[in-house]
């Protein structure tokens, strides 16, 4: 299983989306590539969840980080990204339950500049799955609009995504603008991406700091058992 799941990451972060492609060294044609191996996996009975979480997540790192360690071109970053959006795709409806109760409705967004969805869309995926009511207002979403869909929906949770440093500092400029509304006691602010750490979610006065989608739910699970 473990191996099975390894051979996934390695595939996504290759950007091999199936048997059809070569590799980076030509040398990959004709074995199985991202497509074929979830396949293999669900017929092994191996959870949508695991893949999601071991495969998914973990291919998505390792590809940000060879991104920023100058080893990944902008070529390689797309083809790994395709990669894990037909995933995405193929896993969506196995994750998401049909008799799922709402939770809460949920506000998303990657902020102003940013154009990044990825993290975002794993995050959406998961969560609806798990009965979260998601409105996704997209890429490079003005504080304004975010802080106006908060209002105008009622919604109790707010996501904000960034995975570049220079983008990040928007996501203080959301929650101060709620402050400014008088909707920050009412909404739980929740903020993830690569350069994000716990340190920065306290300084801008986030609720709570993500480290990927999985984490996002055990904290959301979290809120509502206190509620």
């Amino acid at each position: 299983m473990d191996k099975l799941l390894d051979k996934i990451k390695k595939n996504l972060i290759a950007g091999r989306l199936d048997s059809q492609d070569e590799g980076a060294d030509g040398t990959m044609f004709g074995q199985p590539g991202v497509v074929e191996l979830i396949q293999e996996a669900i017929d092994a009975d191996i959870p949508p969840s695991q893949i999601l979480a071991e495969s998914l997540s973990g291919g998505m790192d390792g590809g940000g980080r060879l991104y920023e360690g100058g080893e990944y071109l902008t070529p390689d970053m797309l083809a790994s990204a395709e990669c894990i959006n037909t995933a995405m795709k193929f896993l969506k409806p196995m994750l998401m339950g049909s008799d799922t109760q709402h939770n809460g409705k949920f506000v998303i967004a990657t902020v102003e500049g940013d154009l990044h969805d990825i993290g975002k869309n794993i995050v959406i995926t998961l969560l609806r799955g798990a009965g979260y009511n998601i409105e996704d207002l997209g890429t490079s979403v003005q504080s304004d609009r975010i802080v106006r869909a908060v209002e105008e929906s009622g919604a109790n949770l707010l996501g904000l995504s960034a995975l570049l440093t220079s983008t990040m500092g928007n996501m203080g400029e959301v929650i101060e603008k709620l402050a400014e509304k008088k909707l920050k006691d009412r909404v739980k602010v929740f903020i993830g991406g690569a350069p994000v750490t716990k340190e920065f979610a306290q300084k801008i006065g986030a609720d709570f700091y993500c480290e990927d989608a999985f984490d996002a739910l055990k904290k959301l699970n979290s809120l509502q058992k206190k509620d």
